[in-house]
C-alpha cells in the first residue's frame, strides 16, 4: 500500500511521534522509524493487523514504554482507556473510582464532587455515581473509564481497542459518544481498532504495517482501500 496524506490540517498537533523505533530485544523490532501527528481537537484511528505494533505504539505515547530512538510529544494530562476496563477500574463504586484519579490534584471535597458529576454528565451516566463497579455492563465500564479522564481534564485520550469486548450495538454507541465528546469538549483522541466500520466516526486514520505508518488520511478512502485489499 502506498503512503498517502489525504488530509491537510492547519491545526497544531496535540499528539506527535517523530521517527520512533522500539524493540523488545535485538532481534525483535516492533516499530521502525514510525511517525504520525494527530491535530488538536480531532478524533483519529490507528489500524493494523495483529502484531503490527498498535498497542506498543499506544503504550509509548502513554509513557508506559520508552522508545529506543525518536521522540514523542504528548500533553501533560493524557488519559488511557484499556481494552478491558476491569484492568483500570479499581474502586468499589463509580463515583469513588472517578474521584480516585483526582487524589494528586489536592482538590476540596466540593471540587471533587463537582468534577465527578461533570464527568458522569459528559458520558450520560449521572445516575450511576453510587453504582458498584461490578454491577456495570461492559459498555458502562468503558464510559466510566472515559469519565475518569474527563474528570482529570485530560487534553488527549488514548483508546486501546475499547470495543473489542463489546457487542456490535454497544460498540457503535461507544465510538459515537467518543466522537461527540471530542467535538464538544475540544479533546484529541487516538483510537486503536481493527473494525473497519468504526472508521465512519473519525476525522482521520493511520494504517500501521510492519512497525511503520504506511498510509494515513481520509478515513473513508482508507476504508475502501482496505476493503478492496481484503476482497482480492
Amino acid at each position: 500500500m502506498t503512503f498517502t496524506r489525504d488530509i491537510k490540517s492547519e491545526k497544531l498537533p496535540t499528539i506527535r511521534v517523530d521517527n520512533i523505533s522500539f524493540s523488545w530485544s535485538d532481534e525483535a523490532s516492533v516499530l521502525q522509524n514510525c511517525t504520525l501527528q494527530v491535530p488538536q481537537g480531532e478524533f483519529w484511528m490507528l489500524l493494523g493487523n495483529n502484531g503490527s505494533g498498535k498497542s506498543t505504539l499506544l503504550r509509548l505515547l502513554a509513557g508506559l514504554l520508552i522508545p529506543d530512538s525518536g521522540s514523542v510529544v504528548m500533553p501533560h494530562k493524557t488519559g488511557f482507556v484499556f481494552q478491558n476496563p476491569d484492568h483500570q477500574l479499581v474502586m468499589p463504586t463509580v463515583g469513588a473510582d472517578i474521584a480516585f484519579g483526582l487524589v494528586s490534584e489536592n482538590l476540596t471535597q466540593v471540587q471533587v464532587r463537582q468534577r465527578v458529576k461533570e464527568a458522569l454528565d459528559a458520558v450520560n451516566l449521572p445516575e450511576l455515581e453510587r453504582r458498584p463497579i461490578h454491577a456495570l455492563s461492559g459498555g458502562q465500564k468503558q464510559r466510566i473509564a472515559i469519565a475518569g479522564a474527563i474528570a482529570r481534564n485530560c487534553e488527549a485520550i488514548l483508546f486501546d481497542e475499547p470495543t473489542a469486548l463489546l457487542d456490535a450495538d454497544t460498540q457503535l454507541e461507544l465510538v459515537a459518544q467518543v466522537k461527540n465528546l471530542v467535538k464538544q469538549r475540544g479533546l484529541t483522541a487516538l483510537w486503536v481498532t481493527h473494525r473497519l466500520e468504526e472508521l465512519d466516526y473519525c476525522d482521520g486514520a493511520f494504517l500501521l504495517t510492519g512497525g511503520k505508518v504506511v498510509a494515513e488520511g481520509e478515513p473513508q478512502a482508507l476504508k475502501q482501500r482496505l476493503l478492496a485489499t481484503e476482497s482480492q
